[in-house]
């Protein structure tokens, strides 16, 4: 414990000196006397705020050079225009004079290139409104040879306005044409190819839920009425993305700018708005204070579109799914009419803190219009926690852990965090009698270092669990750098059973961390793709309120910013190149480059002396090579890497023709192939997963968890990836040793007869 508490402590003291610092820097500013919206000293401020406390702060943080300004300028661009319809290349030429300027124009608060693009920005918004209402109120020639690429990054910016028009006409024809034909194939496909069955109930397939196939007699609409029906929901698509953007405010976009700036010292140092901050800390500790209702933008109003089981709108009974929110007040206050207002200040207004009362007009699905009053309470969003499964195979029991986060919160570490939970799930497993576990980390981006730590304790002896570098400052003109080992100093260990942990591409940070720890000890197998994401750094959240003096600007947000690097307790990195999965497992990004070293500015790769530990004498050759031999003869997993293979291929393809009779012998083309890997999403194992038996009985007062849950059991009977991951741990079982227990048993019931 001593070991973790002097790496906290020199994590605070890091921080401490930013703080000094940046005070003393921001001592002699002067500010305004008043909050205003859009105030361009705030921005000056803030830009003069990161850059200094990210210098100071961060683990090896770049100059800010002509090099640095190119990335910024290449990165702000792509943010702000994907896919090149908005600015022309007179605008980039205007744009271009900055490429090497921003560095200067950083270091002197200067806003000329962030105004410059705003304003044409808000300009060309606004004429494109004008082409694609006008473009989509004719239909489309779709007899014409002609293509349009949908790479965006390598397509030139056009030359002119004509030119930007072209290019929007042909993007909506694309999608037009798209759409027209997905329309004829579900109009002409068999009454028996639009519905599935399952059980006793009959579900619409994807296909048939997205469009109306026939009119209402039953005959079939003709190609101009399936056309026009293609350009209506079109233009509604393009209403609905310009109204969100419209809705966006000058801050937001600045917003933007901000953060090309800071994700040039690296990918994961980002600058939180207050709202974006509020939604990181909500995510990170998996509860939120207030009704417990999950909102959407239907015209004008809020939808409510899913309660959240346990929430006080859930058990209320008042509030249904379908609901609109037409006015919202505080307590006794007058309510407030949310007609056209956005959908996150709409949410700002129904949080709130615990124990105070939102009232909500709305309008209910039957039509009437109800007033229903809500006290607002912590609620917990249940699928950030981890939760936990069992299957019987062969006669053995295993148990599943789904970890979705390492989760914590940080202003109170007395709540729920992913280390008691987990410990939590591992008790109840062990209660029932499992004989192996599975600790599904696939997807998991991490979380709290802590947190991983203290979970990577329940299956080892006491040992170092990780290492942490940190920058230490300058000594004679060369950098110091100071290594902290965070151990586990428990000796006790919670699972010493047959270990698997499933990882795939995006298993990131803490997830790299704990798979790293258990393969290092040798204490189980590491299951999933070549390897994990390539994460290997710390972040720390910086708040940048307290670091301005006499701050009358409001809420500045804060900075999320890389402090440190992690290390394997072997001395290798995971940045960059990840963890190597002991068995590998075909999935559809098997030939893609996907992780950290697709970032041209992430952090290198390097090695550290290793740490003292012990690994567990475990000899897992024959259990990978019994995985190795069943997967290579297992049709399914065959499948996966030749569709794997295609997807790389076929990921270059971007030109497609807007004849209608070539698009249609492309995609039949394409629809072959995808028919051949149909298999992939249709397969089920023999496995039956089920809830431990201390969840049964609260899923009888909580049905709403329960089904989900059970959607849950059921994709795991589709899942080959935890089929496989089961069969492993049946090959890491003790040989004869629960024969030997059971002779042994029998043996004493005879002697006390």
């Amino acid at each position: 414990m001593n070991a973790f508490i002097n790496f906290m402590k020199r994590n605070y003291k890091i921080l401490a000196i930013v703080v000094l610092l940046a005070g003393a820097l921001l001592s002699f500013t002067l500010l305004p006397k008043q909050v205003k919206e859009n105030d361009p000293e705030k921005d000056k401020v803030l830009i003069e705020l990161l850059t200094y406390v990210i210098q100071k702060a961060h683990y090896s943080a770049p100059a800010i050079d002509d090099a640095f300004s190119k990335g910024v300028y290449k990165h702000y661009l792509e943010a702000l225009d994907p896919s090149k319809r908005f600015f022309t290349q007179a605008d980039i030429d205007e744009f271009s004079k900055y490429e090497t300027k921003l560095d200067d124009q950083i270091n002197a608060r200067d806003l000329s290139f962030f105004n410059l693009t705003y304003t044409r920005l808000m300009d060309r918004i606004k004429e494109s409104e004008g082409f694609y209402k006008e473009i989509l109120a004719k239909p489309f020639d779709f007899s014409k040879d002609e293509t349009f690429n949908v790479d965006y990054e390598k397509q030139p910016f056009v030359k002119n306005d004509a030119e930007l028009r072209t290019r929007w006409e042909k993007q909506l024809k694309l999608s037009v044409l798209s759409t027209v034909t997905d329309k004829q194939k579900l109009q002409d496909a068999p009454p028996a190819d639009k519905v599935k069955k399952e059980g006793s109930a009959v579900i619409e397939s994807e296909t048939t839920a997205k469009v109306s196939d026939k009119k209402a007699d039953g005959t079939k609409k003709t190609f101009t009425e399936l056309e026009k029906e293609a350009r209506e929901s079109t233009l509604k698509s393009l209403n609905d993305y310009f109204d969100f953007v419209g809705d966006l405010k000058r801050d937001e976009w600045f917003n933007i700018y901000l953060n090309a700036i800071c994700e040039r010292f690296d990918p994961h140092t980002f600058y939180f708005a207050p709202d974006d901050k509020e939604k990181f800390d909500t995510s990170m500790r998996g509860s939120l204070e207030g009704i417990g209702a999950r909102l959407q933008k239907k015209n004008d109003f809020v939808e409510i579109s899913e309660l959240i089981p346990g929430g006080p709108a859930w058990r209320g009974k008042d509030l249904e799914q379908g609901d609109l929110i037409m006015k919202v007040a505080q307590g006794k206050d007058e309510p407030v009419d949310i007609s056209g207002m956005r959908l996150d200040d709409v949410v700002k207004k129904i949080k709130g803190p615990k124990g105070t009362e939102v009232r909500l007009t709305v309008k209910k699905v039957d039509g009437s219009t109800k007033v229903i009053a809500i006290v607002r309470e912590v609620v917990e969003i249940e699928e950030t926690y981890a939760k936990s499964s069992v299957v019987n195979k062969n006669g053995k029991l295993y148990g599943v852990i789904n970890l979705p986060k390492f989760y914590i919160d940080f202003e109170n570490q007395d709540n729920r965090d992913a280390a008691k939970d987990v410990a939590a799930e591992v008790k109840k497993l062990k209660a029932q009698g499992v004989e192996g576990i599975i600790m599904d980390l696939r997807d998991n981006g991490g979380g709290s270092l802590k947190t991983v730590v203290d979970i990577a304790g329940l299956f080892i002896t006491k040992g170092p669990i990780v290492q942490v570098r940190s920058f230490a400052g300058q000594q004679d003109g060369e950098r110091r750098e100071v290594i902290d080992q965070l151990p586990d100093n428990d000796p006790s260990v919670q699972w010493d059973g047959p270990l698997v942990v499933l990882i795939n591409n995006f298993s990131a940070s803490a997830s790299e961390i704990f798979a790293a720890a258990i393969q290092d000890y040798n204490r189980g197998l590491i299951l999933g793709s070549k390897q994990s994401y390539g994460k290997g750094t710390v972040q720390n959240i910086i708040d940048l309120n307290p670091l301005v003096r006499n701050n009358s600007f409001g809420n500045l947000g804060a900075v999320k910013t890389t402090t440190q690097k992690f290390y394997r307790i072997n001395g290798g990195s995971t940045q960059r190149e990840g963890v190597a999965s002991d068995i590998v497992m075909p999935d559809k990004y098997s030939y893609m480059e996907i992780g950290e070293r697709d970032s041209d500015n992430a952090l290198p790769y390097d090695k550290i002396p290793a740490a003292k530990f012990n690994a567990v004498k475990n000899n897992f050759t024959s259990v990978i090579a019994s995985s190795k031999n069943r997967m290579a003869t297992n049709a399914q997993f065959k499948l996966m890497d030749e569709s794997a293979k295609w997807l790389s291929d076929k990921k270059d393809e971007n030109t497609f023709s807007l004849n209608i009779d070539k698009f249609k012998a492309e995609q039949a083309k394409s629809e072959a192939m995808a028919k051949k890997f149909k298999p992939l999403n249709e397969y089920t194992n023999t496995l039956k997963f089920d809830a431990l038996n201390v969840e049964k009985e609260s899923f009888k007062k909580d049905p709403a968890l329960a089904e989900k849950k059970k959607i849950w059991y059921e994709s795991l009977s589709k899942d080959i990836y935890v089929e496989e991951a089961i069969n492993v741990l049946d090959d890491m079982q003790p040989k004869g040793t629960k024969a030997a227990a059971t002779i042994a048993k029998k043996d004493k019931q005879v002697k006390t007869r």
